[in-house]
């Protein structure tokens, strides 16, 4: 199993989740963060007044998959989140010892 984290544009989610359940994963936790990468921010203006935002927000999806279900995952979540801008976001692939579902004890793949 692995942990698939994917920190997209907040205004993306939706697409995404509505891609991602078309294709039976329904699954996920889902958190509005605020973080930046190695643009350090973008600078807006307010009333003729220019400001940087330097922690920008954002979304982070986390799902457990089965190993072979990786590829389709990422790929769902990159053709719908990506603009092509500065921003789009990253997914980072983690791998998963054990998973216990609480009410029946199951563990592993079957927990899912």
């Amino acid at each position: 199993m692995k942990e698939v984290k994917a920190i997209i544009r907040t205004t993306n989610f939706e697409a995404v989740k509505k891609a991602l359940d078309e294709k039976g994963y329904v699954s996920m936790t889902v958190t509005e963060v605020k973080g930046r990468g190695k643009q350090k921010g973008i600078t807006q203006q307010w009333r003729g007044a220019e400001y940087v935002v330097d922690m920008i927000p954002k979304t982070k999806i986390e799902m457990v998959v089965k190993d072979e279900e990786v590829k389709d995952v990422v790929d769902t979540i990159c053709s719908v989140a990506k603009t092509g801008q500065i921003g789009d976001g990253k997914i980072f692939i983690t791998a998963v010892e054990d998973a216990i579902r609480v009410r029946t004890g199951e563990h592993g793949e079957e927990s899912l």
